[in-house]
Order: structure tokens, then sequence, then C-alpha cells
């Protein structure tokens, strides 16, 4: 039903038409061949069959097919800018029945449109049944452990990473971290590099699954993070600190259950 290698080499293909010389198209390209691995291991850690793994992978290879054209006709991936990437996704999917080049025939089409749609989703959306929620869930988590990964090895310049040292938030912002919650950036009315740090490592909070904190442990993803900057506030630095020493307990405390 899915053949993966011929689905990836037609994602190649589809990504090569764009402008792969821009960096910025070039990583998200390369973002989700990543998370399409990503989400079958994740797949694999809880034990889905193999047509239920194939199909995960799959969306995890799709799930960011928008970004291209997004970041074409307007210059630039923000989608509060210019045009929710995951609903434009099932659009350029569903056109021509172009997902017909990735998948044979239609038994699980509606599920991976369905999670798609909600893979960039502050929420996934009421109402799902539990296997189109599961296919949402390791979808949200890959994408979201990639972002890590891509936090500790790609984001961030050497005069973002200054500005970071230098930041200083409120309490307010902090405190969502200790109340386990996700952070909606536009919540707030302040901006800079330090909320986005803050709001990716929020996302530990929408992740679902042990094997998925597992991952995050065993790439040490928390710790890198942090090590990257050296705030230059006292009082923002050790409060830093405890917000690692925090995270870090909360993804030991999820693996162990």
């Amino acid at each position: 039903m899915v053949d993966l290698e011929r689905a990836k080499n037609e994602f190649i293909t589809y990504s090569q038409k764009y402008d792969l010389e821009n960096t910025r198209l070039k990583i998200k390209q390369l973002h989700s061949l990543r998370v399409m691995e990503v989400s079958n291991k994740i797949a694999k850690g809880i034990e889905l069959n193999e047509e239920e793994i194939n199909i995960a992978t799959l969306i995890g290879l799709l799930h960011d097919i928008a970004r291209f054209e997004q970041f074409t006709q307007y210059g630039t991936f923000r989608d509060r800018e210019s045009i929710d990437h995951g609903d434009f996704g099932v659009e350029i999917l569903k056109k021509d029945d172009y997902i017909y080049k990735y998948i044979m025939d239609n038994k699980y089409i509606d599920i991976i449109y369905l999670a798609i749609k909600n893979h960039n989703k502050y929420q996934i959306e009421n109402g799902l049944n539990p296997k189109q929620e599961m296919f949402c869930k390791i979808i949200r988590d890959a994408d979201k452990i990639d972002i890590l990964y891509e936090t500790v090895n790609i984001f961030y310049k050497e005069n973002e990473i200054e500005e970071i040292n230098h930041s200083i938030v409120d309490d307010e912002i902090l405190s969502k971290i200790y109340e386990k919650k996700t952070i909606n950036r536009n919540d707030f009315k302040k901006r800079g590099k330090l909320i986005s740090v803050l709001v990716m490592l929020a996302f530990l909070f929408d992740i679902n699954y042990k094997t998925s904190f597992e991952m995050i442990y065993q790439e040490n993803y928390i710790n890198k993070i942090f090590q990257k900057f050296d705030f230059k506030d006292e009082h923002m630095k050790q409060k830093m600190k405890e917000i690692q020493v925090f995270l870090n307990q909360y993804i030991e405390e999820k693996i162990k259950g």
C-alpha cells in the first residue's frame, strides 16, 4: 500500500522544484526527511502494526509539504503572516489527487489529511476517534523532537545567541513552564529570541509518548540547548538553571511512567 522509498523519492522530486539553494528551504526539506525517520521510530516504539507504521512514517514525510510553496509565495514561514501550512499542505495533496503519488489506495487518506492539518495547531481538534488522535499525536511528537534537534544544531546565529544572553523575561512567562503548559507566543506582547526558546522548551508538555521522551533523553537535547547560552543577568541565569533542572526531572518522570 505504501512504498516508503518511492514516496521519499517523490517528495525529493517535489521539493527540488523549489530553490533549494536557499538555505531556509533546504532546511525544510531535510527537516521533513528527519521527521519521517522520527515518526517511524515512535510508531515502532508504541508497537503499531506494519501498515500503521508505514502510514505514520508517510505522515512524517508529508507534514510540511506546504512549506516550499508557502515560502515561495509569501517569503516567510510564519503562518500568521501568510497561510496556515497544515491546512495548505492538505490542499496541495488533494489538488489533482497528488496524494496518490505517495499511497496506492484511500484507506488511510483521511487520517493522513487529518494528521497533517493538526500537526501545527496549538491543540489537536476535538471529536477525533482514538486512531485519528494517535496519528495526530505521533506527528506532533516527531515534529517537536526534530525542532529540538534543530535548536541544538541549526538555529541561533552568534548575534542571536548574544541577544538571548542579554535577555530578561518576566516571571509570568517563566511560570508557564512550572505549570507544565505549552506557551502560545501570541499571548504575550513582548517578543524576542528568548521567548522563542521558551516556547520551544515548553513543547515538552505536549509530548505524548514514552518512546518520544526516551528519544529526547537519549539525545540530551535539553542540556545541549541550555549549553548554548550564557545569561548575563545573574537572576536570569539562576532562573534558567532551575528551569533546566525542572525540565530534566519532567522527562525522567515521563520515562519512568
